[in-house]
């Protein structure tokens, strides 16, 4: 099957079309490194080319990287350095060629693809919003293994180079030509034109070929000077390993590997690398984090998506924070959104949210100026239900109160048509419980969005007995086409992310009633790898809100023999709701102690007991992590998730749980069943029936079996 075309224009020219047969996107595998060797050969044979123009025929890819289900297959490093040693060897060809190599980007830009761009001689990019740059290696875990930790630093810069590479960024075009990623920007449909003009004018010398950008002195010191590249280096080490903690290793082999290539090279840089990939890649905590890539994407192709109908009219009721979050990300899918409000003030101020958010997204090239100004004209704001009757969904983004959402789908279900589709935003209350007595409870399900909606990944879709295929569909086909990784749960108290949330704040606030400090459970978890601690997660994200979370959790918690702490609501009746009141477990009207926040003084009158003088770091993990993990599993056996993938994706995205672990399945395969089952049961013995291992683990620890095959 062939990867590349070859066309010989009559300029002599010859433009390679990468097009991966069978594929949305090009990648690099074995095969098409068999066809490139070839194409190679016949390029340098003609000694009547003036040059090349490289380009995709992909709708919106030029080359997203390296075949991750090929390198997945490699079961030893030899492999992994053969294939990487092999795409090496043809990048230094093309570089090293005497003819002119230029590069018509336009669509993704990643990894491997855009190490292709670095080592040709001249970058031209499409001006639409689908060209995107990047080295998102680090993400899974691995490191740029084709020059790109060398070859970009030389041309943009290394104090650009170096967060493009740490944290897998992506740059948009107008950055990527602002930074000198890219030398030309045109438009997508003279795209070729331009690339092969280009060629024509290196051939003949008539334009230099690219070259670094000039920068302010003391970038120059930075970049150029041994000793500035040293600072730089040193510096970013040092916020490297305060990040990582050392969980994630590929972070700091790619400062190795730019350290190495300043120090002895290009070439020797890019073996050091190859040798760095090979041995990253096998480790578990990059296995973990390609499991949950493969996982996230194929949530992006659901097959449920088949019996969805369109959404050409959506209503959105309630306009703060949540409902203008969703309003941004669903204006470009719809032809007329409304945004209802019990003012119009309330209302407007909604519509100037959603219009600053689309503000921003064109200033960064997401979306043209055109675009934008089409985007706010759709979203209009309303105070009454009179334009809604043929509104094909609405999103209700109201306050956590089951009368209110009852309430408001009544109201919904008079003014709209029978085929309207009804979706609470809530993230506890059953879906089940608002549609009850409801005209249409077929029409009814949970599409659960996370704060803040614009940067939050994923989409909790609940339903349940009795919604209908087609608006489950609905509802996924619409998530996904927001950018959301959409997972499907069946209804029930807090669905699958806040449920299994819930229980670990509540085993977090039984160890403050024990006199364990905030300071100390915050720092277990994060040193555990999570982003933020739970103490400071729940005073982010209000006592009020986890009142009603557990207010929602206590029937089936109590059915459990699962002892509910109090001490959230002791705290709210004394006017602490966290970070909004200016106090909650931490106080944050007065400045830091030792870098530390304070703790809220209230709390030592409403905690009586004291801790021992030694608190066990890998027991509180246990107790907070364990809990979490366990309920994930109830979760799997009870029906609410429908997979271990789904709960791993929900968990990683929803909660924060460290994506180097997978989830909180991938985490307990690799800790094993029965050794999970065992720490389990003694935390049973020691603290209560709550951690009463589930039936599932059980099973699964007699059966020798795990969730992933």
């Amino acid at each position: 099957m062939r990867h590349l075309r070859l066309e010989k224009r009559p300029e002599e020219v010859a433009v390679l079309t990468i097009d991966c047969p069978g594929r949305s996107v090009n990648t690099f595998s074995s095969a098409f490194f068999d066809e490139v060797e070839a194409l190679m050969d016949t390029l340098e044979e003609d000694s009547g080319l003036k040059g090349a123009v490289i380009m995709s025929a992909k709708e919106s890819s030029f080359v997203a990287g390296a075949d991750l289900v090929e390198l997945g297959r490699m079961g030893d490093e030899s492999e992994i350095t053969a294939f990487l040693t092999r795409g090496n060897a043809l990048l230094n060809r093309l570089s090293g060629w005497s003819k002119p190599v230029v590069c018509a980007i336009h669509g993704d830009c990643l990894g491997g693809g855009l190490e292709l761009a670095l080592a040709a001689d001249y970058r031209v990019a499409s001006d639409d919003a689908v060209t995107r740059f990047a080295l998102p290696e680090v993400r899974l875990g691995l490191v740029p293994a084709a020059g790109g930790t060398h070859r970009l630093p030389r041309l943009i810069g290394l104090p650009e180079a170096l967060p493009l590479m740490l944290t897998g960024r992506e740059v948009r075009v107008r950055e990527a030509k602002k930074l000198g990623l890219v030398d030309a920007v045109v438009s997508r449909y003279s795209l070729q034109h331009a690339a092969v003009q280009v060629a024509l004018k290196l051939a003949d010398g008539t334009m230099p070929r690219s070259g670094k950008r000039r920068r302010p002195l003391h970038y120059r010191l930075l970049d150029k000077a041994a000793l500035g590249r040293s600072l730089l280096l040193s510096r970013a080490e040092k916020q490297v390993r305060k990040q990582t903690r050392g969980h994630y290793p590929a972070p700091m082999a790619i400062l190795e590997s730019v350290r190495h290539g300043y120090d002895h090279g290009i070439a020797e840089g890019i073996r050091q690398d190859i040798f760095r990939f090979g041995r990253v890649a096998l480790t578990p905590g990059s296995r973990s984090l390609a499991t949950l890539f493969f996982a996230m994407n194929s949530r992006k192709a659901h097959a449920g998506r088949a019996r969805a109908v369109p959404v050409k009219k959506l209503g959105i009721l309630g306009s703060g924070l949540m409902g203008s979050g969703i309003a941004e990300v669903s204006a470009e899918l719809t032809e007329t959104l409304l945004l209802k409000d019990l003012t119009l003030e309330a209302a407007a101020k909604g519509v100037r949210e959603v219009m600053k958010g689309l503000e921003a997204q064109s200033r960064t090239g997401a979306i043209t100026a055109f675009e934008r100004d089409a985007f706010c004209a759709r979203v209009l704001p309303c105070t009454d239900y009179k334009a809604f009757k043929n509104s094909d969904l609405v999103v209700e983004a109201a306050f956590e109160d089951l009368a209110l959402k009852r309430t408001l789908l009544r109201e919904v279900e008079e003014a709209t048509c029978d085929r309207a589709i009804f979706a609470s935003n809530t993230s506890s209350i059953p879906i089940s419980a608002i549609a009850e007595g409801c005209r249409r409870p077929e029409n009814v399900i949970g599409m659960h969005y996370f704060s803040p909606v614009r940067r939050m990944p994923l989409l909790e879709i609940i339903t349940t007995d009795q919604t209908a295929d087609w608006v489950t569909a609905t509802a996924l086909d619409f998530g996904i086409r927001q950018k959301k990784t959409c997972i499907v749960v069946k209804d029930g108290p807090a669905f699958y992310t806040t449920r299994i949330l819930s229980v670990m704040l509540n085993e977090v606030m039984l160890l403050l009633e024990e006199g364990v400090s905030p300071h100390i459970l915050d720092d277990a978890m994060t040193r555990f790898g999570y982003p933020v601690g739970p103490v400071a997660l729940v005073d982010a994200v209000g006592i009020d809100v986890g009142m009603h979370v557990a207010g929602v959790m206590k029937a089936p918690c109590a059915a459990r023999n699962i002892r509910m702490s109090t001490l959230l609501g002791r705290l709210h009746t004394r006017g602490c709701l966290g970070r909004k009141s200016g106090k909650g477990f931490y106080d944050y009207t007065k400045g830091r102690r030792g870098g530390q926040r304070r703790v809220n003084s209230v709390l030592s009158h409403l905690v009586v007991a004291r801790p021992s003088s030694r608190v066990d770091r890998e027991e509180l993990q246990n107790r907070m992590g364990l809990m979490l993990v366990n309920e994930a599993i109830l979760c799997l056996e009870e029906g609410i998730i429908a997979s271990p993938e789904d709960g791993d994706v929900g968990a990683v995205l929803g909660l924060g749980f460290p994506p180097f672990l997978g989830g909180p399945f991938r985490y307990a395969d690799a800790m094993g069943a029965p050794a999970l089952l065992e720490r389990m049961a003694s935390l049973e013995i020691r603290h209560g029936e709550r951690f009463s291992p589930a039936g599932l683990l059980r099973d699964m620890a007699a059966s020798g079996g795990s969730f992933y095959a």
